[in-house]
């Protein structure tokens, strides 16, 4: 089963004017289907997950283009950056748009490599896990999530409302295609498989881990600090590793697409009173197996309910904008006086407030801390409570409760 992505367009678009496109995101998120389903006929496709092929392309680079010319994809090319510089001159001597789509999975790596081999000739896209949106095949080609009063009740009628019990279902199983689109498939099979195969395997690529139990205590303390403010010695101490160890495996957890860390806010004009960063699971099926929630039932109910909800939340809102190839101008808001915001989307200079809350009974004093930003001397806009309730509707002037469908 496929269901078309919102990045699709983008992506086509941008293939008519590079010749290279680059397509990151973590393992099983759906990077090869999506290429494939978009191929026009007659391009080629190769995988370096094959070992022959691997040793073949880091050998002899320009024996394996020889044998796979464009218009080609190549799956996951950053276990060869010696291709680039091969791929480079392929790209000068011919000079046409969409010769390469290419996919990776490290991102951290292979951007290093992409910006010294192909500056300019690429263009790069981010893929996560499906949308709901995307999932139910509703509302897939909406634009990226602002509160506008407008835009809201436009996104609200695409997506169509949603009930606690299929929330905390779609945010229990996550957003990998694999399980989003199979309700037979085992989840706690999918899961465990991923982390042994994927994640850990990974993470001995780029960071020789001898303890994959620390590792696995590891994953399981980020999991249960998402939507929290990034704590390494916490999470070093949790996992009974040193904090230089916890600080290089949380980079590969980020350059894998499994995590975001999301900045503060702070603007020229102000001091801004921390500098750590926020922590999200990019896939919140992955966070809550990691935890031990064996239900959404359970999930719903239990301690982390909210946070999960949050983290959710976040997920479709950065979805909403990378894929539809725009860059997340996401960030937090903390003041002095302990002021919070969820999240700031700020756009052409114009900071929209959010708030996320697991209530069906939102009020003007979820948004306390909006008046906060006048003091940041931007402009703000419209702002809002994401939550349970299923009405769109205002809350004070320029905020409004936003129903989680809308998202």
């Amino acid at each position: 089963m496929y269901r078309q992505r919102t990045i699709e367009g983008y992506f086509r678009r941008a293939s008519e004017q590079f010749p290279v496109m680059l397509v990151t995101g973590a393992r099983q998120v759906g990077k090869t289907t999506f290429l494939s389903r978009i191929s026009e006929e007659g391009r080629r496709y190769v995988t370096l997950d094959d070992p022959l092929l691997l040793n073949l392309a880091k050998t002899d680079p320009g024996l394996f283009l020889s044998r796979f010319s464009p218009p080609v994809i190549i799956d996951e090319i950053q276990y060869a950056p010696e291709l680039l510089p091969f791929i480079k001159m392929e790209v000068d001597r011919t000079g046409l748009p969409g010769l390469f789509w290419l996919t990776g999975s490290q991102h951290f790596h292979l951007m290093k490599g992409v910006s010294e081999s192909l500056a300019g000739r690429v263009g790069i896209v981010r893929l996560l896990g499906l949308s709901r949106r995307e999932a139910e095949n509703a509302g897939y080609d909406s634009p990226p999530f602002l509160p506008d009063p407008v835009l809201v009740p436009d996104r609200l009628a695409s997506g169509g409302g949603l009930g606690l019990k299929d929330l905390y279902r779609t945010i229990w199983r996550g957003s990998f295609p694999a399980l989003a689109l199979n309700p037979g498939m085992d989840r706690d099979l999918f899961y465990s498989s991923y982390v042994e195969t994927y994640l850990k395997r990974d993470v001995r690529d780029l960071a020789r881990v001898g303890d994959e139990a620390a590792f696995t205590r590891f994953l399981r303390a980020c999991a249960a600090r998402t939507a929290g403010l990034l704590n390494m010695a916490e999470l070093a101490r949790d996992a009974d590793i040193a904090p230089n160890t916890a600080k290089s495996w949380l980079s590969i957890l980020e350059a894998s697409g499994i995590v975001y860390l999301l900045e503060p806010f702070h603007a020229n004009v102000t001091k801004r009173l921390i500098k750590t960063p926020k922590l999200y699971f990019l896939d919140t099926g992955l966070c809550a197996w990691l935890t031990g929630w064996s239900s959404p039932e359970t999930l719903e109910a239990g301690a982390q309910g909210g946070q999960i909800l949050e983290t959710w939340i976040f997920a479709e809102l950065l979805k909403s904008f990378w894929h539809n190839g725009k860059t997340a101008p996401f960030f937090f808001f903390r003041d002095r006086e302990q002021n919070e915001i969820d999240l700031l989307i700020v756009q052409d200079g114009t900071a929209y407030p959010l708030e996320f809350k697991k209530s069906a009974a939102p009020k003007k004093e979820d948004a306390k801390a909006f008046p906060a930003l006048s003091k940041l001397k931007i402009p703000v806009g419209p702002g809002g409570v994401i939550c349970l309730y299923p009405d769109f509707l205002p809350l004070s002037d320029g905020v409004f409760s936003i129903p989680v469908g809308a998202v």
